[in-house]
């Protein structure tokens, strides 16, 4: 049977992304499948509705018509506002959902009664392919960012991370070394700064030991955290546990004692936040002093790029929308085991707490 997939418009403050590109949404049609696109929705990542058109895509002149439409809805963020308004339980929601840190959304989601996959609990052999790219984007987003904050017109320290001849490095302070934290980790480094990075997978530690003579990888113990954070000019906290809220690895007092107007770029704040004085912030108002820190936890980091990032993410969605499509899809077992909410239930364990 075929399915419309349907794809809308992100609402989320300054969220250009979109979940299928042309290219890949022509791979769809190609396939039989129906895909149908809210009016815009490519525009923000530089894909007008005529290259949609081009690929046979159907567009839908609003969001109730998308959403009315649609039976597999494609989305790059978590539906809020209006959108779960328009949510049925007939369908099936295929998203980015950070659910751990958001009971409320979760308790929408299942009086709703649809069947919700986040892309960031889809795993095969340990690794987790729709999160993969956005985190990688994050990852250097993160450090772009950071260096921009430390100047001095922007509330920083006034430092330059790669420092010059004569003058001492900046330091960065990386907590977790998967593919966020590995792309902080190795952004920094190609930038002159010193990085120090945490994590307890030894052969994560080899790979970012190996990845420039400025990265040491150390296990995480509290007294070797306290140090990097204190002398930390950007501190990034990149920690995950897939599908579970993230653990808070640095308190408020230690980032009180990073220097005034070091920066904090919390990467895991999806999730939570693995830093105490991390909380939400948008596009609209990204960053907000504390303990006399900058700390940049916008949700949707990646959405600043939209271009490069609706490319990355819609090559990775491919394989997995054309098994989502399939009467059976609940035998591929990475798709079965990453739902979240179905039938009113919570299904995902890590979410049942």
């Amino acid at each position: 049977m075929t399915r419309c997939i349907g794809v809308p418009k992100e609402i989320k403050p300054l969220e250009g992304r979109v979940a299928l590109t042309p290219p890949v949404a022509a791979e769809l049609v190609a396939a039989g499948h129906r895909v149908c696109l809210e009016q815009g929705a490519g525009e923000a990542s530089g894909y007008p509705d005529a290259d949609y058109r081009a690929a046979d895509v159907e567009i839908l002149p609003d969001a109730d018509a998308l959403y009315g439409e649609a039976e597999i809805l494609l989305k790059v963020k978590e539906p809020i506002g209006p959108e779960l308004d328009r949510l049925r339980r007939d369908q099936i929601l295929f998203s980015y959902l950070h659910l751990a840190p958001n009971p409320e959304l979760t308790r929408r989601l299942q009086s709703i009664g649809l069947t919700a996959i986040a892309f960031e609990t889809v795993m095969v052999d340990g690794d987790l392919p729709l999160l993969r790219p956005m985190s990688e984007i994050a990852g250097r987003i993160a450090i772009q960012v950071g260096t921009h904050l430390l100047h001095t017109p922007e509330g920083g320290k006034g430092l330059l991370l790669g420092g010059v001849p004569g003058v001492v490095r900046g330091q960065v302070t990386v907590l977790g070394a998967g593919h966020a934290g590995g792309a902080s980790a190795r952004l920094a480094a190609a930038m002159g700064a010193q990085v120090t990075v945490f994590d307890r997978n030894p052969l994560k530690l080899t790979e970012m030991d190996a990845a420039a003579a400025n990265i040491q990888a150390l296990y995480p113990n509290a007294e070797a955290i306290g140090e990097a954070v204190a002398g930390a000019d950007i501190l990034v906290g990149a920690v995950l546990l897939p599908g579970a809220e993230a653990p808070r690895l640095v308190s408020r007092e230690q980032v009180a004692a990073m220097q005034p107007g070091s920066v904090v770029v919390d990467i895991a704040v999806d999730q939570g936040g693995c830093i105490e004085t991390t909380r939400p912030t948008t596009y609209d108002d990204p960053v907000y002093e504390a303990e006399g820190v900058l700390h940049f936890c916008v949700t949707n980091m990646p959405g600043a790029v939209p271009r490069s990032a609706s490319q990355a993410l819609a090559g990775a969605l491919l394989p997995w929308v054309l098994r989502l499509a399939r009467d059976d899809w609940r035998n591929e077992p990475a798709l079965a085991n990453a739902i979240n909410v179905a039938d009113g239930e919570v299904v995902l364990p890590t979410l049942r707490g």
